[in-house]
């Protein structure tokens, strides 16, 4: 891939420059309790608001995803990710669709390589013809029920974003409505490929280059024991100083996407970020995350209170942003 060519969107222009290895830097992720969220809202929103507007990371506790929950979706990705590479080839990412399976198709801007993961996307309405249905029973019932409560819980936390903006306490619930033919957020399962027989060199690269989020919000589910997600905030990307974020059991890692960070004219900040390779003496077998993003419906239309960016739907963003990972 050419990493030296322009793109449309400004976001894209800029990511392919944090392609570099850059140093480290210790700072704190705000971590914010969502308990008792009706009564605290006000109080929660601006934590929320803080963290968004200074770092663009905070991780969340309390927050009525059980673990239970988290662990048993975590073992239906180890499945998934174990069927034979036939079974998982007939369920694939098909151009545009951000749905189905992909081995090492995603190429970053910053890096111009493929990262080094598998992964295996639902975005309910393209989801036809895309489970693997008999090959991993009860895989489907799982998925679905996961998917909704990362819905539920990721529209709390935008509807605290749409109050600081000065939006309808629902505005960002009704530009994700999951009964819409237009809805395309995502639940993502991601396989980071184990280090076998690896050589010196194979330690610098990357498992997923350096990047910022598509979308309005993410929110990871991570494994404890299996690091290597790293952050750098946008106020002082120029640095490339970065820093680990651990995880951590109950704690979920949120992060703003560009769609929120146009809707707010800026003021919350898309934060770069990447997974770096282990290091020869930490754990080197499979890594698994589940993250979902809360992607606007395709016929919302994203600009902010100030109208500091041209109006664009979710659609035509997303398609501009898939095809600059997803190039052939």
């Amino acid at each position: 891939m050419n990493t030296n060519a322009a793109y449309e969107l400004a976001e894209l222009d800029k990511e392919k420059t944090f392609g570099g290895v850059g140093g480290t830097k210790a700072r704190d992720v705000p971590r914010i309790d969502m308990s008792d969220f009706e009564a605290r809202k006000a109080e929660i929103a601006d934590q929320l608001w803080n963290a968004a507007s200074d770092i663009g990371f905070f991780q969340i506790v309390n927050h009525a995803i059980p673990q239970a929950q988290t662990d048993e979706t975590f073992e239906m990705t180890a499945r998934f990710f174990a069927l034979p590479q036939e079974t998982k080839a007939r369920l694939p990412l098909l151009k545009g669709t951000n749905a189905g399976w992909e081995y090492k198709s995603q190429v970053r801007p910053s890096t111009g390589t493929a990262d080094q993961k598998e992964s295996y996307q639902i975005t309910l309405p393209r989801m036809k013809d895309l489970w693997p249905g008999d090959a991993l029973p009860g895989f489907k019932a799982a998925m679905l029920a996961f998917e909704r409560a990362n819905w539920a819980l990721g529209m709390k936390v935008l509807s605290c974003f749409a109050l600081k903006l000065g939006f309808a306490p629902d505005f960002f619930t009704q530009a994700h409505d999951p009964l819409s033919p237009e809805y395309q957020s995502t639940l993502r399962l991601l396989h980071y490929l184990p280090m076998v027989d690896a050589k010196p060199e194979d330690y610098g690269a990357w498992r997923a280059g350096a990047h910022t989020d598509f979308d309005c919000l993410t929110l990871l589910h991570q494994r404890t024991g299996q690091g290597g997600l790293q952050l750098c905030p946008g106020k002082e990307s120029t640095e490339l100083a970065w820093t680990d974020v651990e995880p951590l059991l109950g704690v979920i890692t949120c992060n703003i996407g560009d769609m929120l960070m146009r809707w707010s004219d800026d003021r919350l900040l898309s934060t770069l970020h990447r997974v770096r390779m282990p290091r020869p003496d930490e754990y080197l077998g499979s890594r698994y995350s589940l993250p979902f993003f809360c992607k606007p419906n395709k016929d919302a239309v994203i600009q902010g209170p100030e109208k500091r960016y041209a109006p664009i739907t979710a659609h035509d963003y997303l398609q501009q942003r898939i095809a600059a990972n997803f190039a052939k």
